[in-house]
């Protein structure tokens, strides 16, 4: 079945809109933000998400420049993203994550 499709917000390659990954850029959210404590549905620029009340500006844990909550860094482009150390996961969480959102398993802390 042929489907329509949209442009990915990152690099705006279209891609079919049920894809959950950008082929180009390699993103994990290509048509949109999801908070990355609780998933819901973000915009930038909006201080907190509206159902956790978590900070979508935070820290870069690379450069240490205010960035949004997403995959890379706006300043720097250092990865946002940790594996989940569950073996049978393996997700990508955001780095300040406790918890896995896929298996909710705790995140074992990498420190540097």
């Amino acid at each position: 079945m042929a489907g329509y499709k949209q442009p990915c917000i990152h690099c705006n390659t279209f891609i079919n809109r049920d894809a959950r990954y950008c082929p180009a850029c390699r993103s994990g959210h290509p048509f949109g933000y999801s908070c990355p404590s609780c998933l819901a549905p973000i915009e930038k620029g909006r201080p907190v998400c509206s159902q956790c009340g978590r900070e979508l500006y935070v820290a870069c844990i690379n450069c240490g420049r205010t960035t949004f909550v997403q995959e890379k860094c706006e300043q720097c482009g250092g990865a946002l993203m940790k594996r989940c150390s569950n073996p049978r996961c393996g997700e990508e969480q955001f780095f300040q994550n406790t918890k896995c959102t896929a298996c909710g398993k705790k995140i074992k802390s990498n420190k540097k």
